[in-house]
């Protein structure tokens, strides 16, 4: 079977992209009556330019069951060949992380999931069980707020999201962890990625919360100009209010992939 690695290699390499579309879809917002006609024309309209879809579960919860009916038929109609990450920011005892890792590897088919390690190893196990399938641990987040306990100074004289990396490498048996670093602190993506030089990051807070891509895709990416996946949600989504929402979309997926690569060449890096 195909690892989420392999397949996210493939699709950033055929699509040429290091972007990842967010699926935040917030039925207040849509500029269409149908959150399924809109999801299935947002993927129509950009699957040429991603290398993943990430869809963040709470805003499919808040629409009930048929939200969950709803996430389900969004998943399914993603190419096949293009990972779909499923962020839900999952962190809870041994026994319940199973079921997590049960729920949302076997029964939804995500190729990879995101993971908060406040608990520890036995929280995160459950999901490094399934090798063929990708975690992305929280390790420095996008938010403000991350300060309050990500950069506090542990009794090893380093700062926790250190810790939480330095962690994600000793659990990676498997090669198929990687870590959720945020645009909006380049500094500490630039020392996450020297200290995890191959793993994947999943790179969120570009644009709206005001991470810039140049540094996100040069602190970001790997040795080869690969590893980082650049997330936007609501810039791609919500590109137009209009009936041309798909196709404002697709200019918008079009122009960020483009972007990154511009930023890609300038750093001697090519898809070739």
């Amino acid at each position: 079977m195909i690892t989420f690695q392999e397949k996210l290699i493939t699709a950033a390499t055929t699509n040429r992209s290091l972007v990842c579309v967010g699926l935040d879809i917030d039925t207040s917002r849509i500029p269409c009556s149908d959150p399924l006609e809109f999801c299935r024309q947002i993927i129509g309209a950009t699957s040429e330019f991603v290398c993943s879809y990430k869809p963040n579960l709470a805003f499919f919860e808040m629409m009930g069951t048929e939200g969950w009916a709803l996430l389900d038929q969004v998943i399914k109609m993603v190419p096949p060949e293009i990972p779909v990450i499923g962020d839900g920011k999952i962190g809870d005892i041994g026994s319940t992380a199973s079921a997590y890792a049960k729920a949302l590897f076997e029964k939804l088919d995500f190729d990879a999931v995101t993971i908060n390690p406040y608990m520890g190893q036995d929280s995160v196990e459950p999901f490094i069980a399934y090798p063929e399938k990708g975690i992305f641990i929280l390790c420095k987040t996008s938010n403000q707020g991350s300060e309050d306990f990500q950069d506090l100074i542990t009794s090893t004289g380093k700062p926790l999201y250190m810790v939480v990396a330095e962690k994600a490498q000793e659990w990676n048996r498997n090669d198929n962890i990687g870590l959720v670093v945020g645009a909006t602190y380049p500094e500490e993506l630039k020392r996450i990625r020297y200290s995890c030089p191959d793993m994947p990051i999943l790179i969120p807070g570009i644009g709206v919360q005001g991470g810039t891509l140049n540094e996100a895709v040069q602190f970001g990416s790997d040795k080869s100009g690969r590893g980082a996946i650049i997330n936007s949600s609501r810039a791609i989504l919500y590109a137009s209010a209009g009936p041309d929402f798909a196709e404002s979309a697709r200019e918008a997926a079009r122009s960020l992939r483009d972007q990154i690569n511009s930023v890609l060449h300038e750093n001697n890096y090519d898809w070739s």
